[in-house]
């Protein structure tokens, strides 16, 4: 790589799944990549001990960077965690965890990179969402709002800094086959909705195993960071995750939710 196109890039949740996969596709092209994570992780880059929902312990993070490097270009704001369980079933607690690390997290990481950007007149960050945020899932609706709160900060931080020549997209994600289910939050689940739910989250599970590579994620990611000119949002996924979305508006709500029922096994 020529050393003029060489990128700072810094990664949220790179110690596994797509936030590694990432990290190492860019790490091996010449990137210089900085991976923070709750776990630090021997690989190709430079992997940083990190809890994102620690503000003071973020500010320092990018700050040690760009001291290090005089700069920061890409910020993939990456880290964060699933959530199962009925909405009448899940406690507050639950629901402050999950919007902590999905949504005040990311903010946390952006507000400690933009500084930086803006007075290099430079930068792009990448909030990783998910195509279940255009819609409210069954038995992911935490999940599906949290990640919807995120798209939203997105697009008007977009406004905010567009004189300072930063760009900000969100890039939703259709099912991705990494330990998701294993590290996800999951609501006891009471028995009124334990028989759907059973039904549901074994088909939910089938999909992650089914999904696409974390690889593929970081080759649809680099063909973006290649991009001289950003939309607010873009997807990738299967094509029957993706088609959700644009169905969601064009057709009447009572077709669009029987076919929500259909495709999540809930008659």
């Amino acid at each position: 790589m020529n050393i003029t196109n060489q990128k700072i890039i810094a990664i949220t949740g790179a110690s596994s799944g797509i936030g590694k996969a990432m990290a190492v596709c860019f790490s091996r092209q010449g990137h210089r990549v900085y991976g923070l994570s709750r776990s630090s992780v021997e690989s190709d880059f430079t992997s940083m001990s990190v809890d994102i929902t620690n503000a003071e312990a973020v500010k320092n993070a990018i700050a040690s960077i760009v001291e290090k490097e005089s700069k920061i270009d890409v910020l993939i704001n990456n880290a964060g965690m699933g959530m199962v369980g009925a909405v009448e079933d899940t406690k507050a607690e639950e629901i402050q965890k999950l919007f902590n690390l999905n949504l005040v997290g990311a903010v946390q990481v952006m507000s400690a990179v933009l500084p930086f950007m803006r007075e290099q007149r430079s930068g792009k960050i990448i909030n990783i969402s998910s195509i279940g945020s255009e819609m409210g899932l069954p038995f992911r609706g935490f999940y599906s709002a949290s990640k919807a709160a995120l798209d939203k900060v997105t697009e008007a931080v977009r406004y905010e800094v567009r004189p300072w020549n930063v760009q900000i997209c969100a890039l939703h994600l259709g099912d991705v086959k990494t330990d998701i289910a294993q590290n996800r939050v999951r609501s006891e689940v009471s028995a009124p909705y334990r028989e759907v739910f059973n039904k549901v989250y074994a088909l939910m599970n089938s999909h992650v195993d089914s999904g696409d590579s974390p690889e593929a994620v970081a080759r649809y990611v680099e063909r973006l960071l290649s991009k001289p000119e950003w939309r607010s949002h873009y997807y990738f996924g299967k094509f029957g995750q993706k088609i959700g979305v644009p169905l969601k508006w064009l057709l009447p709500q009572k077709i669009y939710e029987k076919l929500m029922r259909k495709y999540n096994h809930i008659d």
